[in-house]
């Protein structure tokens, strides 16, 4: 008994070593890779004192790409919200031919690099496009334009909330709904009041992420926004062309209104979380 005693506490120290180990590499990872470039950020937005930061903010071309960036997160959210509760709810609920390849479809912007999927869009809607033709003949602007900005957030944004909702309606099953609608109830009425209040956590995380990737998309963006200041830049874009120009300060100064609008997505993902954990809904 005593040697079983004498070797269980040596497990438990050499465990407990270990579990400090791995959390001083990991701690020390997350300092090395997020806090100093975070530090980095806004040490640099603050380095010429707080007047020269808020006028890089309130320049023209900032401000219209901050309105640009919230403008599109504010499209392509709500658009990716229906679109992703409507296949969550098709693919997890229902078996139907070519479930396999809408699941694969799903997942396919993120196999395919952001900068090939602006390619596609301008090799579609572009001047020398498969339909760049028709447009231009109805005075219909895709490509260097806001509605091109936006169709390549969407299209690289979409499989998040899906992804998020898909496995949590397959965990949870379908005979709730089954019930619901065997005592009458409409789909509309089985979708509001058993399927959402379900799955709230779990879409409320996925939108989070999802706008969180739509403010800070930059290669799909890029290669159909044209780049035109004050019209089709936005933040991060903004960001690169003031730092390609060496205006620093101003470069890192919109550069720390993206990370401080990621820090208070980062917070809020962790207080969704929190309140799912603490409501017995674990989101994964």
């Amino acid at each position: 008994m005593p040697q079983v005693s004498l070797t269980r506490r040596i497990s438990t120290h050499e465990s407990q070593s270990v579990t400090l180990l791995l959390i001083a590499v990991a701690l020390s990872y997350l300092v090395l890779f997020l806090g100093l470039p975070l530090y980095a950020v806004f040490y640099q937005a603050l380095s010429k004192g707080w007047k020269l930061y808020w006028e890089a903010l309130k320049e023209p071309d900032a401000l219209s790409a901050i309105k640009l960036t919230l403008l599109t997160a504010a499209i392509a959210v709500p658009a990716n919200l229906v679109f992703g509760v409507a296949a969550a709810w098709a693919i997890a609920k229902f078996e139907f031919k070519g479930k396999s390849a809408l699941i694969t479809l799903i997942d396919l912007p993120f196999a395919v690099s952001p900068v090939v999927s602006g390619l596609i869009y301008v090799l579609l809607f572009g001047a020398q496009g498969w339909f760049g033709p028709w447009l231009q003949a109805h005075d219909i602007k895709l490509i260097f334009a806001v509605p091109g900005i936006v169709l390549a957030t969407i299209f690289v944004t979409f499989p998040f909330i899906a992804r998020e909702l898909i496995p949590l309606m397959q965990a949870q099953g379908k005979e709730e709904e089954e019930a619901a609608i065997s005592l009458g109830a409409s789909g509309w009425q089985t979708f509001w009041r058993v399927t959402l209040p379900n799955i709230k956590w779990g879409l409320l995380y996925g939108v989070i992420l999802c706008n969180a990737r739509a403010m800070g998309e930059f290669g799909a963006v890029s290669v159909v926004s044209g780049h035109i200041r004050g019209m089709t830049n936005t933040m991060p874009l903004h960001v690169e062309i003031l730092y390609n120009e060496y205006n620093f300060v101003a470069a890192f100064s919109v550069a720390s209104l993206l990370a401080l609008l990621a820090l208070v997505t980062l917070v809020i993902k962790s207080l969704v979380e929190w309140r799912a954990k603490s409501n017995g809904n674990p989101l994964h």
